[in-house]
């Protein structure tokens, strides 16, 4: 079954070009013209990914991801017409899995939403990976894609996962950013160290909701490690 990319933006140029990018990739696209029309076609579409514009009418794409984010993990990845890194930051604070900025090529657009579509398959064919990870009270199921703390479920997004999932199966090791990268990011796509700072502070933050205070320590001029999680 092809694989179904949901693209959100009010230009349809952009829409175009999209999706004849995606179409010559082998993917269905889905198509919504503002924000209101995305949450729509969402829940009645179920797509493998979405491409989300940041900049539209009906609720912007930093409120359509919010909304998304209540019920699903499914990847999203930002489209801006602006640059600034405080727009990238708080894209993927919220949950977004990559930004891209405008004008954009599409070749690098298809290549981005490759990297992200395999690396949340590569959850359900990796059959070395041990059932359940644990470390204190903070459980990951790399099959079934769940993580919790204690009773509570968290809402982490592929790459959120992904990074836990890299503190946890080496939880004494003190990772550096760029080993991070290396582990998260697939087919040596570049992001900044603050691309890097973001994620964590957001797993941080959803744990800290989850009532875990000490769950990813920094480790000054190296990087970040595991913290107790409510272990002894």
């Amino acid at each position: 079954m092809p694989t179904r990319i949901l693209v959100v933006d009010d230009d349809p140029h952009i829409r175009e070009v999209i999706r004849v990018a995606l179409s010559k990739a082998g993917m269905t696209v889905i198509e919504a013209a503002d924000g209101k029309a995305a949450l729509a076609r969402f829940a009645s579409d179920q797509p493998d990914l979405i491409v989300l514009d940041v900049g539209m009418p009906e609720f912007d794409g930093l409120e359509v991801c919010r909304r998304i984010r209540r019920t699903s993990d499914v990847p999203i990845l930002f489209l801006s017409a602006r640059d600034e890194e405080i727009d990238r930051i708080l894209g993927l604070e919220i949950g977004g899995d990559d930004y891209v900025t405008k004008p954009f090529s599409p070749r690098e657009l298809t290549a981005r939403i490759n990297v992200i579509l395999r690396r949340t398959a590569s959850r359900s064919v990796d059959r070395t990976a041990p059932v359940e990870l644990i470390h204190g009270k903070l459980r990951l199921d790399p099959e079934q894609h769940v993580a919790s703390f204690g009773e509570m479920r968290l809402g982490l997004t592929a790459l959120e996962f992904g990074i836990l999932r890299t503190f946890l199966s080496r939880p004494a090791v003190v990772f550096s950013r760029e080993q991070i990268m290396a582990a998260a990011y697939q087919m040596n796509i570049q992001v900044s160290d603050r691309t890097i700072d973001s994620h964590i502070r957001n797993i941080r933050a959803k744990l800290t909701g989850a009532g875990c205070d000490d769950a990813i320590e920094t480790v000054h001029g190296v990087g970040f490690r595991l913290g107790r999680c409510g272990g002894s």
